[in-house]
């Protein structure tokens, strides 16, 4: 059946190959490079082995579980390439805050941070953020592990105790930050991050309160739905209301003059009260940014006990995508000049409307397979398809489930997959095997060539 299947592969890859003569083949390089390494997904893990990463090593465990696909966006700093559709809105934020909160001295009151390290600690990751221990954030399937002690930040927010603690009252972080997702448009496994952090004093506060020295940051009272328990009610009021002026500020500089904004009341573990900010863009509510109140806990275990703060996080990608009408979040790891060129622009300000690169509708193919009996996340088989497909996999779907009546085995059927053509792709192979007597289809770029074989290795492990 194998050879039969083989010989099939042969001459559907001949036949497409000879109709699609005229393609063009840019991106068969960029896909070659991305072929899989045979420790992508390791099932065991070898005495010694150790992970590579930015000049140093970590001992690999159980909870290793990187992709080469992922170590390799490891370094890239999109939001620190110039003219880069992210490195707009980060200098544009950057520029929004330098020159709207001046210090005493006339310098910027807001330092900023894009160059750390996005090797991070759990502790630094969770626990710092009183993210408890059995909380689902912590999952080995929404994360990616370098061992049980080291991690890819999976928030920027991982260093707010640190800076905390190193004496600073007023920053910006960016960087980038890793999680395992699903597959489509709007998901990626890296996407990059600014977060701002401030904090106030009982002077600060309060300045220009009518009796405001009368008034106090802290009581021991009850918490309730709209402040923490260290916190008085005047101390809490003022500091949503600053940081949501500061915020309704930032996206009007963003945005323009005349945008509809609403705040809808949420949760995060380090932050309480707790907001995200939702704009009406072209008829559409939008989710732009989370913030809140940081929790007092927090901040005093960082050194900083006689002052409040509030945080808040937003998304570049998902910013620039609303901006610049770019329609795939995988297009932001392009390097093709036609999409860099749109954005080298002489005004950070200056509008820009993306245009699309390739006129090729998308192809869909349908993938059915059981699932391994134990040890098995949703996010491990979309990790597979990245590393297999790479960017060229826009979305994933799954369709329906089958659960065996005898054996109880569960099967995904009908996994639909569109690989859109965004630059110069070669066209897809449907491959058909047997394995312990279930059809598994695949469908792949030719480009890609054997490395569909290792799907076998990694299944029949």
């Amino acid at each position: 059946m194998v050879c039969s299947a083989l010989r099939r592969v042969i001459h559907v890859h001949i036949c497409l190959a000879r109709k699609a003569s005229h393609a063009r083949r840019g991106y068969q390089h960029q896909a070659r490079d991305s072929r899989p390494a045979a420790s992508v997904l390791p099932a065991q893990v070898a005495p010694g082995s150790v992970v590579e990463l930015l000049g140093k090593s970590y001992p690999q465990d159980d909870h290793t579980n990187l992709t080469q696909k992922v170590l390799s966006k490891v370094g890239r700093n999109l939001h620190n390439q110039q003219h880069h559709p992210l490195w707009l809105i980060k200098e544009r934020v950057k520029e929004h805050f330098y020159r709207q909160y001046v210090g005493r001295s006339g310098t910027p009151l807001f330092s900023v941070y894009d160059h750390l390290s996005p090797v991070v600690t759990t502790w630094q990751n969770f626990d710092s953020l009183l993210i408890p221990a059995d909380h689902p954030s912590r999952k080995k399937g929404d994360n990616y592990y370098l061992n049980q002690t080291h991690m890819l930040r999976a928030h920027t927010s991982a260093h707010q105790w640190d800076l905390l603690h190193a004496g600073l009252n007023a920053f910006l972080v960016v960087g980038d930050v890793y999680r395992r997702d699903q597959i489509d448009s709007q998901h990626y496994p890296v996407f990059h991050q600014l977060e701002g952090v401030r904090l106030f004093s009982k002077h600060e506060l309060f300045a220009g309160i009518q009796d405001g020295e009368s008034l106090q940051l802290f009581e021991q009272s009850s918490r309730s739905g709209h402040k923490q328990e260290t916190h008085t009610m005047e101390a809490t009021k003022l500091m949503e209301f600053d940081l949501k002026q500061t915020l309704t500020r930032l996206v009007t500089h963003l945005f323009g003059d005349g945008l509809e904004i609403r705040w809808v009341d949420c949760y995060f573990p380090f932050t309480h009260p707790s907001f995200e900010m939702e704009i009406n863009f072209h008829g559409e509510w939008l989710e732009v940014l989370g913030c809140g109140v940081m929790e007092q806990q927090l901040v005093n275990s960082a050194g900083a006990q006689d002052q409040i703060g509030w945080a808040f996080g937003l998304g570049l990608e998902r910013l620039a995508m609303i901006l610049y009408d770019i329609p795939d979040i995988r297009l932001f790891w392009s390097e093709d000049e036609r999409f860099l060129k749109q954005f080298c622009v002489s005004d950070i300000n200056q509008k820009v409307k993306f245009q699309p690169l390739s006129r090729y509708p998308a192809l869909i193919n349908d993938i059915s397979f059981w699932l391994p009996s134990e040890n098995y996340a949703e996010n491990d088989f979309y990790d597979l398809v990245r590393t297999i497909g790479g960017d060229l996999v826009e979305k994933v779907d799954l369709i329906d489930k089958f659960e065996h009546p005898k054996t109880s085995s569960y099967s995904a059927q009908e996994l639909k997959t569109e690989p859109q053509l965004l630059m110069n792709l070669d066209p897809f192979i449907e491959v058909s095997f047997i394995i312990s007597q279930h059809r598994l289809s695949i469908s792949y770029p030719k480009c890609l060539g054997p490395e569909v074989f290792w799907i076998l290795k990694y299944l029949q492990a």
